[in-house]
Order: structure tokens, then C-alpha cells, then sequence
């Protein structure tokens, strides 16, 4: 880490973000966590790349490099929360929108159960479907849910609450 001093002798820490490092490490997560977000595989992986690209354009104006993890991940649910805003106005000026069809190859490998659950989660409200799959699928704890997603840790923890119980009552509907 190499330290600078601001002209008013407070010192300026300068680290590194390590963008390789990062994506090497995450970038299959992170894929698969905007996969659930937005349904489908390339748009999916654009929106990771986007998150990295604009991370490494402004690398030198985090405020706090050890924290660039946490803000891809809230850059990968923004991206995907744009991709679905603008399917939504374009689906509301023509066809109905209609859930992606699971390949027989897809939904063979899926599982009949895990399928429901997924179609489910779908369901449910943005907010909770994000906090439940960063939850769950990342394994994140409350507080880095928070950061994630901009939110306070009470909340969060509220949303997953409310999440679980609607996705409950949705997949004991269904069987």
C-alpha cells in the first residue's frame, strides 16, 4: 500500500484494486447470481462485465479498495435491475411477457422441485428475490446483504424473513 499525505497531513491510503484478481475469483459467482436475476446466460454475463469494466475505470476513485467486491455486486444488481426495467417497458409495448421455456435437457438436469423453487423466487418482489439469492446462493451474511444492496442490516434481515415465508406459502400453494 503506498501512503500519500493531504496537504493537511492527513495520509491518503492508495491501495491497489487488483480488478484480475477479483474477476478470476468471482466472476462465476457473480454470473450466476445475475443468471437468477434476469434469466438468461449472455445477458447475464454482460452484466458482470459491465460491473468489472466500470470498476476498473474508476479503480482510483474508491474510497475504500477492500470494499470493491461489495460494490461489483451491488454494480451486477443494478445492471441487472436495468436489463429488467427495460424488458419491462419494451414487453409492455408488444407481446406479453412470458417466462423463459426450460429446455427438456434443462429441466431434466434441474429437477422438478428445484424448478418450482425457481420459478417461485421469480415470483416474488425485486427486493426480496435479491436478498434471499445473495442469502442463499452466496452465502452472504446480513450486513454484507445490506451493503449490497444499499439498505440497512434491520432491513435486510426483514426482507429475507418476509421472503422466505411468501416463498413458503407460494411453493405449499403448488403442491
Amino acid at each position: 500500500m503506498e501512503v500519500e499525505l493531504l496537504s493537511h497531513g492527513e495520509p491518503l491510503a492508495r491501495d491497489r484494486v487488483d480488478i484480475a484478481t477479483l474477476f478470476a475469483e468471482h466472476h462465476l459467482g457473480l454470473v450466476r447470481l445475475a443468471l437468477l436475476m434476469v434469466g438468461d446466460q449472455a445477458t447475464a454475463e454482460d452484466v458482470v462485465q459491465e460491473a468489472f469494466a466500470r470498476t476498473h475505470a474508476r479503480r482510483r476513485g474508491l474510497r475504500d479498495p477492500a470494499r470493491a467486491l461489495t460494490y461489483i455486486r451491488s454494480a451486477v444488481l443494478n445492471g441487472s435491475r436495468s436489463v429488467l426495467r427495460r424488458r419491462a417497458v419494451a414487453f409492455r409495448r408488444a407481446v406479453p411477457y412470458e417466462p423463459p421455456v426450460w429446455s427438456a435437457e434443462h429441466a431434466a438436469l434441474l429437477g422438478e422441485e428445484r424448478r418450482e423453487v425457481l420459478v417461485a423466487l421469480r415470483a416474488l418482489p425485486r427486493r426480496q428475490r435479491e436478498a434471499l439469492t445473495l442469502r442463499y446462493y452466496l452465502e452472504l451474511p446480513d450486513l454484507e446483504i445490506a451493503q449490497t444492496m444499499g439498505i440497512a442490516a434491520s432491513t435486510a434481515r426483514s426482507t429475507l424473513a418476509r421472503g422466505l415465508a411468501a416463498l413458503a406459502r407460494t411453493l405449499k400453494e403448488e403442491s
